[in-house]
């Protein structure tokens, strides 16, 4: 999970549900096994502190969703800290915003959990992973995730206006 850049297994068998490989259990056991069983590479892609490097498109996507112009100015040089607890599916999910503001969203991949926005807006939404990105809709825009090159790289799109905030690891 999160990119499988370091399994080739992952790399040739590029399926939503690919969570078996071969090199942890086997070939044989792999195909047959009904157990969930994660590539440690591939259980902690997303785990750790993050640091933003960069965005693209903030202030336009901010406008779009209302945010104020204070708080626009507040967060435009702002390194957002995001710190990722992965266990396998399991997610927990923890932004530090320009005005001290913490938000914290645990998920599963696959089921519906209780989410709340940055705004304190509370919602309910499905995670779900396909090649390695997680992706979301929130009330008024789509969201994903992903690992790449070592960073962890969020995309955020309503309508035609997309926010890509790339981050490094601290």
């Amino acid at each position: 999970m999160g990119g499988g850049e370091g399994c080739e297994y992952l790399n040739r068998v590029r399926s939503p549900r690919t969570l078996l490989c071969p090199a942890c259990l086997g070939t044989a056991q792999a195909l047959s096994s009904p157990s969930l069983v994660l590539h440690s590479q591939h259980t902690m892609a997303f785990s750790g502190k993050w640091e933003t490097e960069s965005q693209e498109g903030y202030e336009e996507f901010c406008k779009l969703l209302g945010i104020p112009d204070d708080i626009i100015e507040k967060g435009r040089n702002y390194k957002l800290i995001t710190e990722v607890v992965q266990n396998g599916e399991e997610f927990t999910w923890t932004q530090v915003y320009p005005t001290n503001k913490t938000v914290s969203n645990k998920f599963v991949i696959g089921q519906e959990c209780d989410m709340e926005t940055i705004g304190g807006k509370k919602f309910k939404a499905t995670v779900t992973m396909e090649g390695g990105k997680l992706s979301t809709s929130f009330p008024k825009y789509h969201h994903t995730s992903e690992i790449s090159g070592g960073k962890l790289i969020e995309i955020s799109t309503t309508g035609s206006v997309v926010l890509k905030r790339t981050s490094k690891k601290i």
